[in-house]
């Protein structure tokens, strides 16, 4: 079979197409390498891929019709993977126009080539983000997530109301995958485990909002998190939303002192309040994932940390 990834050769992307050509399927990479941060570790990140027979980069951007109508005639994919995205909630108030166009805009041209491709099965990437603050703990993907925190929050939230719009009117086969602080190898420099390394490594001080007390994260390690999306889209749904997380949050101090045990550098924390666009928590609620994806995370965060931290001194050394 043939799968369309987009986003590719970022830090889920790469992983996932890794992971597919693996088992043997034929897999298109779409990405347009924007300089979010640096793209030749995007291009270390296809390194393994652009290895394989079974992998063709295509470089792209997916506001493009005319680039996405060329892809979908030329391969035909079956099956989609819309990972692509502008990241962030904090960076997104800088330029929500940007958000916007890139997860709205460039979500619906990938939703309308789909649709007209009668492909099999999409997977949409989404987030913890689109929950908000709320107080109501684990969260569910029947709770109430119209009040975002955030422009990508609500640029996100936006691209899975449009993509049940497309299931309901042409019956496109939809699945949102809500992720949850993924972490892991090749994760992105702006994500906290690379930054809080990178400033321990350096004697940096890093900030704590609120001192890391009472603010949890489910932290979901990146190869639960691909589990999950290949599950998904193995298993063609007519449309339904996935929570994808380890379901055990972990306080940021705690995460912090951990980071400090396994790399054994201490870290200078400077202190501030929580901004406007972070919830005091994030909690995944995984049994609807675990019932219908068979979704069971099995790589706790002490074992996740030590993995990406032997990444990181690989890439440190390059």
């Amino acid at each position: 079979m043939t799968y369309l990834v987009t986003g590719a050769a970022g830090f889920i992307g790469s992983h996932l197409v890794d992971h597919l050509l693996a088992r043997g399927e034929q897999v298109i990479g779409l990405d347009n390498f924007v300089d979010y941060y640096n793209p030749l570790r995007k291009r270390r990140n296809l390194a393994q891929a652009l290895q394989h027979r079974g992998f063709t980069l295509v470089e792209g951007d997916i506001r493009d019709t005319e680039t996405i109508v060329t892809l979908f005639e030329r391969f035909r994919p079956r099956f989609v993977a819309h990972l692509a995205a502008m990241p962030g909630p904090r960076p997104s108030i800088a330029n929500p126009q940007l958000y916007e166009s890139v997860n709205v805009g460039g979500t619906l041209v990938i939703l309308e080539q789909a649709r007209r491709a009668d492909v099999e099965h999409l997977v949409l990437a989404s987030t913890s983000s689109v929950y908000g603050k709320t107080n109501r703990v684990p969260f569910r993907e029947d709770d109430n997530t119209d009040r975002p925190l955030s422009p990508y929050a609500a640029t996100k939230k936006a691209a899975e109301v449009l993509a049940y719009t497309f299931h309901s009117l042409y019956g496109t086969p939809i699945s949102v995958a809500r992720f949850f602080t993924v972490y892991g190898p090749r994760g992105r420099p702006d994500m906290t485990p690379y930054l809080f390394v990178e400033r321990m490594v350096r004697g940096q001080p890093i900030t704590l909002f609120n001192g890391g007390e009472n603010l949890f994260r489910d932290y979901t390690y990146i190869d639960d998190i691909i589990a999950g999306v290949i599950n998904a889209l193995d298993r063609p749904r007519a449309y339904e939303i996935f929570n994808l997380g380890h379901s055990q949050p972990v306080e940021l101090r705690r995460f912090v002192s951990l980071l400090e045990q396994i790399t054994g550098y201490r870290a200078q924390i400077e202190t501030r309040p929580l901004p406007a666009t972070e919830p005091p928590i994030t909690y995944a609620d995984t049994t609807k994932a675990a019932q219908l994806l068979d979704f069971v995370p099995t790589v706790a965060i002490e074992e996740g940390l030590e993995r990406f931290w032997a990444w990181y001194r690989a890439e440190i050394n390059r």
